[in-house]
């Protein structure tokens, strides 16, 4: 059809690179939700496609537009964390057996999903506000005898995994995503820079907080000052038709706007 000009793939996981792939074949731009691959040959097989049509393709990532990580994306670009020297984000999704099967009891692709296949909701934030990439990384997981973790078709016996990254910049970075938590569920992160820190809200109402020195005392812990931040909503970034609230931190109507104004 030649009236359209883009394809949005919001299907199961495992389908993300064949239908894009396609569309970009097909001339048509790809906005797509995450992941954008499943292994390092998908992603790859993207690029190559992106490349070959000269197609835009785009992975749908919320957390690059949360409200919190915009602000921290700008605080960033300003130097006002100093040096970041140590970031941490987790996504906790506690209560997915509901989503594993279908409504004929069939398994879904979500049946017993790897958590690390999953983890661009915390790369998301980590990468854009650090400008570094990952690039070594140490992961350990978690699971018990449940039958998802044994009869899944990616081999996967865990329900929860935790990764410490090594950064482009010699920095440290924690990750953690976990399907079965007591947690309260949590899309956060939290950065400690030299001269200012940030911590995300927290499941029990803990507001967002920021950590600064008074310059006069710059390296007496017993000045370091711990305010709440009133995060504002960025509607400014934003044309008027989409300045009102969206899924996922406010993140959808940013996502949006990007993909259609390139």
């Amino acid at each position: 059809d030649k009236n359209v000009d883009a394809i949005g793939v919001f299907t199961p996981a495992p389908l993300h690179v064949y239908m894009a792939v396609e569309a970009m074949k097909a001339g048509k731009h790809v906005i797509s939700a995450v992941p954008a691959g499943l292994d390092e040959e998908e992603c790859l097989e993207l690029l190559e496609t992106v490349k070959n049509t000269g197609m835009l393709y785009m992975m749908a990532e919320t957390s690059y537009y949360r409200r919190e990580i915009i602000s921290c994306r700008q605080w960033a670009e300003e130097k006002k964390f100093g040096k970041i020297i140590y970031s941490e984000a987790e996504y906790h999704h506690d209560g997915l057996l509901n989503l594993y099967f279908d409504k004929n009891g069939f398994p879904t692709w979500r049946h017993g999903f790897p958590p690390m296949h999953y983890p661009t909701h915390c790369t998301g934030m980590i990468i854009p506000v650090t400008g570094e990439r990952l690039v070594e990384v140490t992961s350990t997981g978690w699971g018990d005898d449940h039958e998802a973790l044994r009869t899944n078709i990616y081999n996967n016996p865990f329900w929860s995994e935790t990764a410490m990254f090594k950064t482009s910049g010699g920095h440290n970075a924690r990750v953690a995503v976990y399907w079965k938590v007591a947690s309260g569920g949590a899309e956060r992160s939290q950065f400690y820079g030299t001269e200012m820190s940030y911590y995300m809200p927290r499941p029990d109402g803990t507001p967002g907080i920021i950590a600064t020195r008074e310059e006069k005392n710059k390296h007496k812990e017993s000045e370091v000052q711990m305010k709440p931040y009133d995060q504002p909503n960025h509607y400014e970034l934003l044309p008027e038709p989409l300045r009102h609230d969206s899924g996922h931190g406010g993140s959808h109507t940013f996502l949006t706007h990007e993909f259609v104004s390139v």
